[in-house]
C-alpha cells in the first residue's frame, strides 16, 4: 500500500463518493434544493449559448444587469423570482410547477 491510498483509508471522507459525504452532511430538503438550483440555471446557461446570446445581450433583452446575470449563473445568488421570470423569457424559457416524482 503506498501513502497516498494509505492516507486515504485514515481520513474517512476520502475514497467515499460525493453523494455519501454530502447525505451526511446536508438533509434531503437541502440535496434536493440544491439539485433543483443546478438544474434551473444549468438550463439558463445552455439556452442562452444555443441562441448564442452574450450575458450583456441578455441583460438587453431582459432588464436583468449583467452582473446579477452572471451571479445567477455562477450560483452566488438565489434571484427573487420576479428577476428569474424576466431572465428566462427572452431565452424563451419559463418554470412550471409540476408534481414531484419519487425515484
Amino acid at each position: 500500500m503506498n501513502n497516498r491510498e494509505k492516507s486515504t483509508r485514515e481520513n474517512s471522507a476520502i475514497g467515499r463518493s460525493w453523494d455519501e459525504v454530502r447525505d451526511e452532511i446536508f438533509t434531503s430538503e437541502e440535496i434536493a434544493e440544491s439539485d433543483l438550483r443546478v438544474a434551473i440555471i444549468g438550463e439558463l446557461i445552455k439556452a442562452r449559448q444555443e441562441k448564442g446570446i452574450s450575458q450583456k445581450k441578455l441583460e438587453e433583452l431582459s432588464g436583468v444587469k449583467q452582473p446579477v446575470i452572471a451571479r445567477m449563473e455562477k450560483g452566488y445568488t438565489s434571484p427573487q423570482l420576479k428577476t428569474f421570470l424576466k431572465v428566462l423569457e427572452p431565452l424563451g424559457l419559463t418554470l412550471k410547477v409540476v408534481p414531484i416524482t419519487k425515484e
